[in-house]
């Protein structure tokens, strides 16, 4: 069962300057938290450090649960695919498992290839794969795995628009009941699937809104169009 998860606190770089300070995040229990904001400012630092990833820098502060238990563990998908590329795609997607020691669900990796478009694919190493199909290969490994946390960094970004359109709905299917952290620079997206809304900058971090979701908001619906819109505004707002 996922729980709320919060950081707050400050990260200095080795030069000796902030990356941000006095930041306070809260997850979405069991639904999408999206952290929106340029490039440089600090969101794939912040998707790291609830990772437990080495972030280049000095953080002081806390990474917290809502009942105080200890950090569940999590699925991560870094902004590159990372794919090994001496194994094929159906390897990749198994590797968690594997590297783990644990038994490997094989009808369940193959499913989730076939979700994500690759079928006929799946013999197939990363060297002879597009960009956006080794992006959607890494999304199946992290939709593999079962984990009550999922921070995702940029995760649809290298797909063309009905694709990315079409893995967007389907992660949100298939994390349901899990807390997700969404990182990107796309206020369409987050309009799309964000129950809450930050944006970290130069100035520090805010929550612009929360509206929780049951369902993914459609592509081009009027809700969705309004809530790029006033994103998109604020994200000018802050940068002026």
């Amino acid at each position: 069962m996922s729980e709320s998860v919060s950081l707050s606190g400050s990260l200095r770089v080795h030069d000796n300057t902030w990356l941000f300070r006095d930041i306070s995040l809260s997850l979405h229990d069991e639904g999408w938290t999206c952290l929106l904001g340029p490039s440089g400012v600090g969101k794939t630092t912040v998707l790291r450090l609830l990772a437990g990833l080495e972030t280049h820098g000095d953080f002081t502060g806390s990474i917290r649960t809502g009942s105080g238990s200890s950090m569940p563990e999590c699925a991560y998908m870094a902004q590159q695919d990372l794919l090994f590329p001496w194994l094929n795609v159906l390897e990749n997607v198994k590797l968690g498992a594997r590297l783990r020691g644990e038994p490997v669900n094989a009808d369940k990796a193959i499913e989730i290839i076939s979700m994500v478009g690759l079928s006929n694919h799946s013999h197939k190493r990363p060297r002879e794969l597009s960009g956006g199909m080794r992006q959607r290969v890494a999304l199946a490994r992290t939709l593999m795995e079962e984990r009550d946390l999922v921070l995702l960094d940029e995760p649809f970004s290298a797909l063309d628009a009905r694709t990315r359109a079409e893995m967007q709905e389907l992660a949100h299917e298939l994390l349901q009941h899990r807390t997700v952290l969404l990182v990107t620079h796309d206020p369409g997206e987050a309009a799309r699937l964000g129950d809450k809304i930050y944006i970290l900058n130069e100035q520090g971090l805010e929550q612009v809104e929360a509206k929780k979701q049951a369902q993914i908001a459609p592509a081009d619906g009027d809700e969705t169009m309004r809530r790029q819109s006033f994103l998109l505004r604020q994200l000018r707002e802050r940068v002026s």
